[in-house]
């Protein structure tokens, strides 16, 4: 079913793409049509074995494919060796995540990658081509080169961005990052067509225990997910995104696996948000972005750091601050007490132990909401676990 899904949705991105590819040196009309070709290409990566899609798998909502050694919990680079520390955030609906700024409170918000490092799409669409332990293009001279080689491309180069944009590196990047963003603003990325989406639109009737988790998910006593997973007031609903786009320490461990592959100093400590070059404030040590949860329930493993493989566990390691018993102390994955956190400092008690614990049953409806999330085209991917 899920090979099913992925030919359909491949068949989808690139009927546009195939009509050019036919024209020799015809240029594509559109920059989001080039962005589709650019996202899929696997010779802008340096081994020519990796593209935009190879950890922004359009059969799993734009997330790592999960193939590697890791299962996706972070990536592998185009040498097929290199691994990054931190899960590939999901791609969808990541357009609307506002510029990286500081809001009206004081707090860091927007941006793209998990400490808002790249301000906005564009931006992020540049970064994994020429990040060495990703596609790993050696600088923008050795992509030019490769655009160059490719007359459907010299052709759309020139008719959108001048002929300088063949022979200026600087131009051929611009162009290339504006394409990608044009592309994942594009409705592909952001259908807002799930079961919540219907309901909204009297389309749809939840079930007794989807409705269950929806009250859960929006209530002020049983729970505070929309305390950080809510952008707009509750009466204007349509087309939330799931995330404040703001930065929180939430007490997540380390991911041994996916350090014992990317290697880093024996000292490292991931800062999240402290990293960002424009963040020099010790209060944000440890924070991460709040990520939407469009498509959440297939876009696993969870976390920046890929540390759980089940939805479930997600829930429950943000139940243990809530809950007394010993059976909620325990991580269900690995059958042992939950690990400490890797950033002790700055860690969001007042959000995260604001609520009563949750029994099986509710832990059970919230994440039927959560499968509630996802875009019409991957339902069958949760029908059929």
């Amino acid at each position: 079913m899920r090979r099913l899904i992925f030919t359909f949705i491949t068949v989808l991105l690139f009927s546009s793409v195939a009509f050019s590819a036919q024209n020799d040196a015809v240029a594509f009309s559109k920059l989001e049509t080039f962005g589709q070709a650019l996202f899929f290409d696997q010779n802008l990566s340096k081994h020519r074995n990796q593209s935009c899609s190879s950890c922004h798998d359009p059969a799993k909502g734009f997330s790592d494919p999960a193939k590697n050694i890791l299962e996706g919990a972070a990536s592998i680079g185009s040498d097929n060796m290199s691994f990054g520390d931190r899960n590939a955030p999901a791609l969808g609906y990541a357009a609307f995540s506002p510029g990286f700024h500081l809001d009206d409170q004081g707090d860091y918000r927007g941006g793209q990658f998990w400490d808002g490092r790249a301000h906005d799409l564009k931006a992020q669409a540049g970064g994994p081509i020429l990040n060495p332990i990703e596609m790993a293009m050696p600088d923008k001279i050795a992509l030019l080169q490769r655009l160059n080689e490719n007359d459907v491309y010299r052709a759309t180069l020139i008719e959108h961005f001048g002929e300088d944009s063949l022979k200026d590196a600087d131009q051929a990047f611009y162009a290339v990052t504006t394409a990608l963003e044009y592309f994942e603003k594009s409705r592909i990325f952001s259908p807002f067509d799930s079961k919540y989406d219907r309901y909204l639109k009297g389309e749809y009737q939840p079930t007794p225990e989807e409705d269950l988790g929806m009250t859960l998910f929006f209530s002020q006593q049983f729970t505070n997910c929309n305390q950080c997973h809510q952008l707009q007031a509750r009466a204007a609903m349509l087309e939330e995104t799931f995330s404040d786009y703001r930065y929180h320490n939430i007490g997540l461990p380390s991911n041994p696996n996916a350090r014992a592959l990317s290697k880093p100093a024996q000292d490292y400590v991931d800062t999240g948000l402290f990293q960002h070059p424009d963040v020099d404030d010790p209060n944000q040590v440890g924070k991460f972005r709040t990520p939407s949860l469009r498509n959440v329930a297939i876009t696993g493993p969870y976390m920046h750091n890929g540390i759980f493989n089940d939805l479930r566990t997600v829930i429950l390691f943000y139940n243990k601050y809530n809950s007394k018993s010993a059976k909620r102390q325990m991580n269900p994955e690995t059958g042992t007490a939950w690990r400490a956190p890797e950033v002790p400092e700055n860690i969001a008690f007042k959000e995260l132990e604001s609520g009563p614990a949750l029994d099986d049953r509710k832990i059970n409806a919230l994440i039927a909401f959560l499968e509630m999330l996802t875009d019409a085209r991957y339902e069958p991917l949760i029908e059929n676990q």
